[in-house]
C-alpha cells in the first residue's frame, strides 16, 4: 500500500497527554480511496498510569483531539490499553484494523506484541461487525446518495468476506474490489472529491451487488474455518501484556518511534 501520509502525523498523534503505544492511519487512506481533501484519521492506544486506574480519580479510557494542520483536517482517537484490549477481545473489527494497519506513524515494543497476538483474536464472529457496519453505511448511502458511504459499504463487505475465508485482514478496496469492474472508476471519482454524488451509471450495479455481497459474507461466516472465540492462549497473553505494561510505569519503556510514512 502506497499512501502519502504527512511526515508530521506521528507528531500530531503524540500531542495527546498520555504515552502512546502506537498510532496508525485509518479511514479512507487505509481503505484505498482517500481524496485530495480527505481528513487524516489517526487511531492510537495510550497507557494510563496505575494511580489513574486503581484510585478514586480515574483517567480517560478514550481521548480525542481534532484540528487542522497544513490544511489537513485531523481526527485523533486513542483508547487506553485496557479498553483497547477488551475491544480486541470482542469481535471488534475497528480495533483489529487499527492495530494491523500498515500505515504506522508511531510504534513500540508493546505494539509489536499486540500485533503478534492479533491472529489468535480473529474469529468467525467478526462477521457480525462487518455486517452491522455495512448496514449502517448502506442506510447512509440511501439517505444521501453520496459516493463515500457506497464505497464504505463495498469495502466493509469485501473485507469481511476475505477475513472469513482466509483469516487475513485486507482493507484496501483497490485490491478487494478487483472483482467488480466498476470499482476502479468509483475510486478515481472519490479521489477527486470527498463528498461527491454516486455516479448514476454505477448505482444499478451497486443495488444488485450489495445484497449479493451481504449474502456471500453470511455464507462465508457459516462456512469459515475460523474459531467462534479467541484462542484462550492469546487472551491469556493479552491479559499478561496489559498487566506488565501498566505496572512498568517507566516512560522509557513506552517511547514511541516512527518507522516513517508508508
Amino acid at each position: 500500500m502506497t499512501v502519502d501520509v504527512p511526515s508530521w502525523a506521528g507528531e500530531a498523534a503524540a500531542t495527546l497527554p498520555y504515552p502512546l503505544l502506537f498510532a496508525t492511519v485509518s479511514g479512507a487512506h487505509l481503505y484505498g480511496f482517500a481524496s485530495v481533501d480527505s481528513d487524516l484519521d489517526l487511531r492510537a492506544a495510550h497507557v494510563l498510569p496505575p494511580e489513574e486506574v486503581v484510585g478514586l480519580r480515574t483517567g480517560p479510557d478514550t481521548l480525542q483531539n481534532s484540528g487542522v494542520r497544513d490544511g489537513v483536517e485531523l481526527d485523533v482517537v486513542s483508547h487506553d490499553l485496557l479498553k483497547f484490549a477488551r475491544l480486541l477481545n470482542s469481535r471488534n473489527g475497528y480495533v483489529l484494523e487499527q492495530l494491523l494497519s500498515p500505515l504506522v506513524v508511531l510504534t513500540s515494543d508493546v505494539h509489536a506484541e499486540l500485533i503478534s497476538l492479533a491472529t489468535g483474536m480473529i474469529t468467525s464472529n467478526h462477521a457480525h461487525h462487518y455486517l452491522g457496519f455495512a448496514a449502517t453505511q448502506e442506510r447512509l448511502y440511501h439517505k444521501t446518495g453520496h459516493l463515500k458511504p457506497a464505497l464504505y459499504t463495498l469495502r466493509v463487505l469485501l473485507t469481511g468476506i476475505h477475513l472469513m475465508r482466509t483469516g487475513e485482514l485486507e482493507t484496501d478496496l483497490g485490491i478487494l474490489g478487483q472483482r467488480l469492474a466498476y470499482v476502479p472508476e468509483l475510486i478515481a471519482v472519490k479521489r477527486e472529491a470527498e463528498h461527491g454524488p454516486m455516479p448514476a451509471r454505477a448505482a444499478a450495479h451497486l443495488a444488485a451487488d450489495v445484497p449479493a455481497l451481504r449474502a456471500e459474507l453470511e455464507e462465508a461466516r457459516d462456512q469459515s474455518k475460523l474459531p467462534g472465540y479467541a484462542e484462550a492462549s492469546a487472551v491469556a497473553a493479552l491479559h499478561d501484556l496489559v498487566v506488565r505494561t501498566r505496572l512498568a510505569q517507566s516512560p522509557a519503556s513506552m517511547v514511541s518511534s516512527s518507522p516513517g510514512s508508508s
